[in-house]
């Protein structure tokens, strides 16, 4: 079934052509921009922030944008899209390559989940054409239902204070073959990690012959944030300073996820030296206990001075005693 091709190009605002650099450029500002906790109309900017993210999760990756460069080339405005069809292991297929189930509320959208979403594992896949449960129990006896297997898109405002999320699973009625849609509640744990699987029993396939249905495994993918990287329960964030802060120290004010801090700079710090904060990363569960944030400085060089600022270099370059490629 066609869906709704998305051109992750163009949300980032950015040609076929971009380059690494300008994909990281590009979605950190727009994350910075439509990020939930500083957008006014927070139910718009979070569905633009998901789409940043999607897109970001595909581009970033050299895997995913190669075969959505192979996949995507001959799309044109106003089609459907519909992977090849010896696409392998993909979401939703069954074993005769129809469209079985579709997510909802799990951050990603359904041309992701096409493309490069997670499938049922195991089990008797029933495909939605009119297989008949009783049938199937006398020839076989009862047989438990298959798992089934998805993403869910996590941001790191969850995993600091956890949530809620409502998802819908569409599915075809293995009698009568129309569409159904299941909606519950999935708790997304303080401290959740990234590739950490959130089971929910009972939402898989159906069983035959009155067998129990099969589990809904969600396996957790952290969103992509525009100030931290992560690290196991740790945060990462770089840090712009000019050469004579870090030459004469300074005190800056570093964000977290639960507000600003005060870092001092020593005098003579060098380019990525790191400062620890402790207790500022994310939770390692619900203990309460938190990782660290790493704050890496990087000295940036002004591409551009006056007249003035080049005589003061010029004088600092004469009566400077420092020379970084004499031996020590």
């Amino acid at each position: 079934m066609p869906v709704e091709f998305k051109d992750y190009y163009a949300t980032l605002g950015l040609p076929r052509s971009a380059s690494d650099e300008d994909i990281k450029k590009a979605f950190r500002k727009l994350a910075r921009q439509y990020h939930p906790d500083v957008a006014k109309d927070k139910k718009t900017a979070e569905e633009k922030f998901k789409e940043i993210n999607e897109a970001y999760e595909v581009l970033s990756d050299p895997e995913k944008r190669k075969k959505y460069d192979q996949y995507g080339a001959n799309w044109k405005q106003g089609e459907g899209f519909t992977p090849p069809p010896n696409w392998q292991g993909r979401a939703g297929s069954t074993a005769n390559g129809a469209r079985e189930f579709r997510f909802g509320g799990t951050g990603f959208s359904d041309f992701f989940e096409q493309l490069f979403g997670r499938h049922g594992r195991g089990g008797f896949d029933f495909g939605g054409n009119g297989f008949d449960p009783e049938d199937f129990a006398h020839t076989r006896g009862a047989a438990r239902g298959h798992d089934i297997e998805g993403d869910i898109l996590v941001t790191l405002d969850e995993v600091m204070h956890g949530s809620v999320r409502s998802i819908s699973l569409q599915r075809a009625n293995p009698q009568t073959g129309k569409a159904e849609i299941q909606t519950f509640k999935v708790r997304i744990p303080v401290g959740v990690r990234d590739g950490q699987t959130i089971r929910v029993p009972r939402k898989g396939g159906e069983g035959g012959g009155g067998a129990e249905a099969g589990d809904l495994f969600l396996q957790v993918r952290y969103a992509a944030h525009p100030d931290f990287r992560v690290h196991g329960s740790d945060l990462y964030y770089d840090l712009d300073l000019a050469p004579w802060e870090a030459v004469l120290g300074t005190t800056v004010n570093v964000p977290t996820l639960d507000g600003r801090v005060s870092l001092r700079i020593l005098p003579g710090t060098h380019n990525e030296q790191q400062f620890r904060v402790r207790g500022r990363g994310l939770p390692k569960g619900p203990s309460g206990e938190r990782g660290d944030l790493y704050v890496t400085v990087r000295i940036q060089v002004p591409k551009q001075i006056t007249d003035e600022e080049r005589a003061e270099w010029e004088k600092l370059s004469k009566i400077s005693r420092f020379n970084p490629r004499q031996a020590t």
